[in-house]
């Protein structure tokens, strides 16, 4: 195969993990073919997993009747045996991506000026615009590597996003058309990929589990678990990621991969269903040279097995130059260059600024743009030479062949002669009886999306067992503080009033404690949008299955704080009161995590989310009922009262352990204990307590129940709602949360500029 020279065996390469399994004899390497040459060969993906299963099932079976152990693995002759082809398997219907006058501009508010009220601007607006994209245009082929280059600011980024599908239709203008035919964003999201700038994966999964997980989401239902494993393995070979296979990806705090091979692992994320267009935010970004080359190495063996590579490049080296087929250069949202690398001379030198033999042509190249973006012409001059310079190849012979024997298909046939060859398998399924594809939004039912969701995140929490430990040791020193404060309560009038500080206090840390999880969903926050922005699963999966296994460890937590204080206290109920009380602590502690969960998806930054967690649960403490009672809470105030997530559960544990009508608080003499006569003598007491007998007509001993439970929970204004009514709109606080959540992912992750 052209572009990829001689395969040598696979060799481990002592001190550098970025080296693939398969290396490149540059001894050996042909001329790179441009879109001029013969076609190149055109193997999916699918076709060479298929060469991979067909060896290990044939040298297994052969290994079974001699007895011995299989030595095929999918390494160098599985993929010596993808890249030797037969002719017969050329596409004959290649895609052919294009885009026409794209342009796109965005409103700057200008800056706030003092003085601006005394005089008018010239427009009389207060908004710039800025042009991002002016007018770009080009076509990027089945088969190539198209890069985007230019200084930073040049919108290299912004055109990437444009054909990804990431600007919103009504900001961009211009056409993007796929085989003549316009691209919708519902099939565009089937047939292609986009690998962020950032390598966003989890930190304590291994490179093979990623790879799992992302072909049980991309991959359908009717594809065998053993075909998927086989396809990741193939996928980790093509990637050059053998070595690393059961490597965790890694984290500040954990060492794992390299930075090259995070970037690969990133790629393959992405190409697990063989997409026919990826596009690429600077891949080889923050990479040294020789992880960079790799990179780019494996990208292009994803373009010669059927797919368009469509990348943004800051300043490629001079190998990585040889890799690529076409190339634009940008300059303040303008082209001042497209074409093949070999054409570049060529045009600077019609330019009257020819490069220098020895000198990196891309290196001259965005030199030169860059001075004259200082000049005082700008780089205008260029742009309109660039305009004449494409028009006069588009005239010439070679040109206008080379761009009719690429047209000759439609998009459905070929996207049919495409899912013939096995390549899309994402969502696409093809009818026989009229070879017309069909495509599903999503690869996988409902209930499989939960259960995929669910196991990895159950398994990158596994191997984080201190973030579950800090969690349950807050939980168990603030419940040992409280059983030691509040150690056997008695039943006078301080232990009823230390019995209601002892709620609040209980009841309000449960919430607190929640905060903790903030940052849970803002470190999955991009992985989340990366994955659902070309739909790897339901939004709704993903909030049902978080809100599900986040239920056990709140069943813990749960009881642990239960455990921990009601018999330590002297909570009255036994085990029935017990139950209650360990079923609302989990009430309040699914109703916080469910609050704080909604907040994240709303709040972007940790620290921004913690404060506003804190103000808010302080707030619900201060209107709960316990600071002051319902009834004194003033009119305009008391729509909070009944928004509190405090009051809910506060008010179910109160009545809990006052609803016994028998058990009193406040007996004879005990109703002077809170005033200054609580100092006086008991006979002075007792003396008096026979005064008021004779003036209320009513005998009032030592030992005469003046206030009981029921009492209590009327002087707090605790009348309207029964315990358990109160643990239900608890949990049913949780579940709305929940909701918002969900439509605060449906709303704040579409991922697209405006």
């Amino acid at each position: 195969m052209s572009g990829l020279g001689k395969l040598s065996p696979a060799k481990r390469v002592d001190g550098n993990n970025d080296l693939p399994l398969f290396y490149v004899n540059t001894m050996s390497v042909e001329p790179q073919r441009r879109p001029s040459d013969t076609p190149r060969v055109s193997v999916t993906f699918a076709e060479h997993l298929m060469n991979v299963e067909d060896a290990r099932n044939d040298e297994s079976a052969s290994s079974r009747a001699l007895g011995i152990a299989s030595p095929i693995t999918s390494s160098a002759s599985s993929f010596n045996s993808w890249t030797s082809a037969p002719a017969s398997s050329i596409s004959s219907s290649p895609f052919v991506l294009s885009f026409n006058d794209l342009t796109y501009s965005v409103n700057i508010q200008k800056k706030f000026n003092p003085l601006a009220c005394c005089r008018k601007s010239r427009n009389g607006s207060s908004v710039n615009t800025k042009i991002l994209l002016n007018g770009i245009s080009g076509e990027a082929h089945e088969g190539e590597m198209m890069a985007v280059l230019g200084a930073s600011g040049s919108g290299k980024s912004t055109l990437i996003d444009a054909l990804a599908n990431r600007i919103a239709k009504d900001s961009l203008r211009g056409s993007i058309t796929l085989n003549g035919e316009v691209l919708e964003s519902s099939l565009q999201k089937v047939i292609s990929a986009y690998v962020m700038q950032d390598d966003l994966l989890f930190p304590m999964l291994t490179v093979e589990e990623t790879l799992m997980f992302s072909a049980e989401f991309r991959l359908p239902r009717s594809l065998s678990k053993k075909k998927k494993k086989a396809r990741v393995q193939a996928l980790i070979d093509q990637l050059g990621l053998r070595s690393a296979a059961k490597t965790v990806i890694g984290d500040e705090g954990h060492r794992g991969v390299s930075g090259g091979e995070r970037r690969r692992v990133s790629i393959g994320n992405d190409i697990i269903h063989d997409p026919i267009i990826l596009f690429l935010d600077e891949p080889t970004s923050g990479l040294d040279s020789t992880s960079a080359y790799m990179v780019i190495k494996v990208l292009q063996r994803i373009a010669q097995s059927g797919s368009i590579v469509i990348m943004s490049i800051h300043q490629p080296s001079y190998r990585i130059m040889g890799l690529l087929d076409q190339l634009i250069f940008l300059s303040r949202g303008n082209t001042v260059y497209s074409g093949s690398p070999t054409h570049l001379p060529q045009f600077f030198s019609e330019f009257e600024h020819p490069i220098p033999e020895n000198e990196n042509k891309t290196e001259f190249a965005l030199d030169l743009i860059r001075e004259l973006e200082n000049s005082a012409g700008g780089t205008k001059p260029l742009v309109e030479f660039h305009k004449k310079w494409r028009a006069k190849q588009a005239q010439s012979p070679s040109y206008s062949n080379g761009n009719k024997k690429n047209n000759n298909a439609s998009l459905k046939e070929a996207i049919t002669a495409s899912i013939s060859r096995g390549k899309l398998v994402s969502g696409a399924t093809n009818n026989s009886s009229n070879l017309t594809p069909s495509f599903q939004t999503f690869a996988n039912p409902f209930w499989i999306e939960m259960i995929v969701i669910g196991k990895r995140a159950i398994l990158n929490s596994m191997r984080q067992p201190e973030l579950l430990g800090m969690r349950l040791g807050a939980v168990m020193v603030t419940g040992i503080i409280l059983a030691t404060m509040f150690t056997n309560l008695d039943n006078s009038p301080k232990g009823a009033q230390e019995r209601l500080g002892f709620f609040a206090f209980a009841m309000s840390t449960t919430f607190y404690t929640c905060a903790e999880a903030i940052p849970v969903f803002l470190e999955e926050r991009y992985i989340f949008m990366r994955e659902t922005a070309y739909n790897a699963y339901r939004r709704s999966s993903y909030v049902l299955s978080q809100s599900i296994i986040s239920i056990p460890a709140l069943i813990f937590l749960s009881a642990s704080f239960a455990a921990t204080t009601f018999w330590a206290v002297g909570l009255s109920g036994g085990s029935s009161g017990f139950l209650f009380f360990f079923l609302t602590i989990l009430a309040s502690f699914w109703a916080g995590s469910s609050f704080v969960t909604f907040l994240s998806g709303v709040v972007a930054n940790v620290m921004l989310g913690f404060t506003i967690v804190v103000a808010i649960l302080a707030y619900f403490l201060l209107f709960s009922g316990f600071f002051i009672s319902r009834d004194r809470i003033p009119v305009y105030w008391l729509w909070f009262h009944y928004i509190s997530l405090v009051k809910y559960p506060y008010e179910g544990v109160l009545q809990n352990e006052f609803e016994d009508p028998t058990k009193c608080f406040v007996r004879g003499v005990q109703i002077f204990d809170n005033s200054p006569l609580g100092e006086f003598p008991n006979d002075v007491k007792l003396n008096l307590l026979k005064s008021m007998s004779g003036v209320l007509g009513t005998n009032v001993t030592a030992e005469t129940c003046v206030t009981t439970g029921i009492d209590i929970l009327k002087q707090q204004g605790i009348t309207d709602l029964s315990k358990w009514n109160c643990l239900w709109i608890t949990v049913a606080w949780g579940f709305f949360f929940r909701v918002l959540f969900y439509f605060t992912l449906l709303i704040g992750s579409k991922n697209k500029r405006r």
